[in-house]
């Protein structure tokens, strides 16, 4: 593991790697996305975190037919010290349909179980190319018991957009960006403290916002690697679909 997103070979070879279907969300030849996203009781999302997601997304995925939410509550039958493992059988088991198997739809997966991640100072994980998990346990211990401080509810809209922001690729999972802005000391992470990607979104180290005010954009170098991935103009690797 590496950060927040798991970079090793995946034994299913079809789930692909963190950003390997970013050319699906980026290409309109795909024209509707779906999130499906699976909460087990007393773990839904704020409506302002999804809403946020929409915005983002539809600031760089090219979708003439829109982005839509599905939502389920469930039960994941599983506890504590999840592994990247585990998120991934999670995803397999109570998703309704795999990312690109209803033609004409890329469909992505968001996970909030009860419990932990096996690093419990993990806020969030990308485990594969259409896959991540929050933990709201380990969000709301992050909240720091310190009023100028961000809430959990804005910690939930940063982590969000920052694990789908892997599954888009950033930074530099699947590309090399023109740019040096990727974080030698925290790999796949902006070294921008003022983009969503920046490392420290990942982790409890996000009470280091002391001021309140989180990241939850893209900054320009990331919105500028997205754009580069959909013009041609970069080159980009690992993908499940292909325009």
């Amino acid at each position: 593991m590496s950060g927040c997103f798991e970079d090793s070979v995946i034994t299913l070879e079809d789930r692909g790697r963190p950003g390997g279907l970013v050319v699906a969300c980026l290409s309109p030849s795909i024209p509707k996305m779906v999130l499906e996203i699976d909460y087990e009781e007393g773990y839904r999302p704020h409506q302002d975190s999804i809403d946020l997601l929409e915005t983002r997304l539809l600031q760089v995925c090219d979708k003439p037919e829109g982005i839509s939410f599905e939502f389920s509550q469930v039960d994941f039958g599983k506890s504590n010290s999840l592994t990247a493992d585990d998120i991934r059988e999670m995803g397999s088991a109570f998703r309704e349909h795999s990312p690109l198997a209803v033609e004409g739809e890329l469909r992505w997966h968001v996970l909030f179980p009860e419990g932990t991640y096996q690093d419990d100072s993990i806020l969030g994980v990308a485990v594969d190319a259409s896959t991540v998990a929050l933990f709201g346990d380990s969000i709301e211990e992050a909240e720091p018991p310190i009023f100028a401080r961000p809430s959990a509810d804005e910690i939930e809209k940063a982590v969000l957009v920052h694990e789908i922001g892997h599954l888009l690729g950033l930074v530099n999972l699947v590309y090399q960006s023109p740019v040096d802005h990727e974080d030698p000391e925290h790999p796949g992470h902006s070294n921008n403290e003022d983009s969503v990607m920046y490392w420290a979104v990942e982790t409890i180290g996000i009470a280091q916002f002391i001021s309140g005010t989180l990241p939850n954009e893209f900054d320009q170098d990331d919105l500028n690697d997205l754009a580069g991935i959909s013009d041609g103009t970069i080159e980009v690797k690992h993908q499940l679909y292909q325009t």
